[in-house]
């Protein structure tokens, strides 16, 4: 690894915070799929359409993470197993209401935010900006979808914060 000029302990810090993200981001994705077969109702087009474009959004930052991972010279978690154990986002039902599944969701965004935002925190204490810089985005990316769902669940009557 010294061809990326970073410590190996401080390295190994961000890896564990990754795995858990990684985890994290499977948990999250099966709930996306979830919710995408089993949305019914009349928000069934709105929602069926924008949860396959997040959970096909997930798979894609799940590779990169653990892509991340193998690029610090370490093997990511990679079975359900260790998923579940690891992971700060738990399961949920099928039969939920729409409205449901977007705060579920909206919760989960939480988690992942906290996660990613711990894990940059351990990254540049080792001063690992390539995890800093990948996080970032997913960072910036993942609160403008949670500003888009929060105001699809929106009622008329209510209004954003006056500045």
């Amino acid at each position: 690894m010294n061809y990326l000029n970073l410590d190996i302990k401080k390295t190994e810090a961000t890896v564990e915070k990754l795995n858990v993200l990684l985890a994290d981001y499977h948990l999250y994705y099966q709930k996306l799929r979830n919710f995408h077969w089993n949305v019914i109702g009349e928000n069934f087009f709105d929602l069926h359409a924008k949860f396959e474009e997040m959970y096909t959004d997930t798979l894609i930052k799940i590779d990169e993470v653990a892509e991340r991972i193998l690029t610090l010279r370490y093997q990511p978690v990679s079975n359900l197993t260790d998923y579940l154990k690891l992971s700060n986002i738990e399961e949920a039902p099928s039969e939920i209401k729409d409205i449901e599944m977007v705060k579920v969701l909206l919760d989960d965004h939480s988690l992942l935010l906290k996660q990613m935002r711990s894990t940059v925190k351990t990254a540049d204490e080792g001063g690992d900006e390539g995890t800093i810089d990948l996080l970032g985005g997913y960072i910036r990316e993942l609160e403008k979808t949670s500003w888009m769902l929060d105001s699809w669940r929106m009622t008329k009557t209510s209004n954003h914060k006056k500045s």
